[in-house]
């Protein structure tokens, strides 16, 4: 089995358009292969962010324009108009955080259908879902276990288990979201990556003879 450690950030556009390429992926190759859903801090200050990225080219309106231009084109990843323009999110970290407390009190697949969930309030209903208010309906909406939920962000293990994808992250010196590390960290994708690209790397490295991993 191939393990694919996937890293994104949940308000990262590109992570939104390369949902059904990494769904198609693992329609394909089934249980040849498994998705490690990881995080990774793109915005965990998006004041912060856009101030240092954006301020020189036209600011937060600029970043909003360049999003609503990124998915032209890609039907199955649409994005509401105000999506940057209002209900502006300050950060990722707490929609990250409770996504692992998900994981962790529930399960993988739970968590992939929280993490959907929240994707699709903040690209198409264009919610804030870095407010405390929004993340606790989701949970509801998703009729998620709010109790363990709140156990695991109030004992600290949720904290502990995105912390360990951050500086998983930091160490592998990722450029952003999203991530694909593949073959024990020796194979990275990143960003805007085509299914047969993906697909394609899957299979050359489900087809390689583990002793020819490395020639050195």
């Amino acid at each position: 089995m191939l393990t694919i450690d996937y890293y994104t950030d949940v308000l990262c556009v590109w992570a939104w358009i390369a949902e059904p390429r990494v769904q198609e992926l693992q329609k394909q190759f089934g249980s040849d292969i498994r998705i490690v859903d990881r995080y990774i801090d793109v915005f965990g200050n998006t004041a912060h962010k856009l101030q240092q990225q954006w301020s020189q080219r036209g600011g937060q309106p600029a970043f909003a324009e360049h999003v609503q231009e990124a998915v032209q084109g890609h039907e199955s990843a649409p994005v509401n108009p105000d999506n940057w323009v209002t209900n502006t999110p300050t950060t990722s970290a707490s929609a990250h955080l409770h996504i692992k407390a998900v994981a962790l009190t529930m399960g993988v697949a739970a968590a992939r259908n929280f993490t959907r969930a929240l994707r699709e309030a903040f690209f198409i209903d264009g919610r804030d879902i870095s407010h405390a208010h929004t993340l606790a309906g989701l949970i509801e909406s998703c009729d998620l276990d709010s109790a363990a939920v709140n156990a695991a962000l109030h004992d600290g293990s949720a904290m502990a288990a995105l912390m360990s994808d951050y500086q998983a992250a930091r160490s592998l010196h990722l450029r952003g979201s999203p991530s694909y590390v593949m073959n024990n960290e020796r194979q990275i994708l990143y960003g805007n990556v085509g299914y047969r690209v993906l697909s394609a790397n899957v299979e050359e490295l489900l087809r390689e003879v583990p002793h020819e991993a490395s020639w050195c």
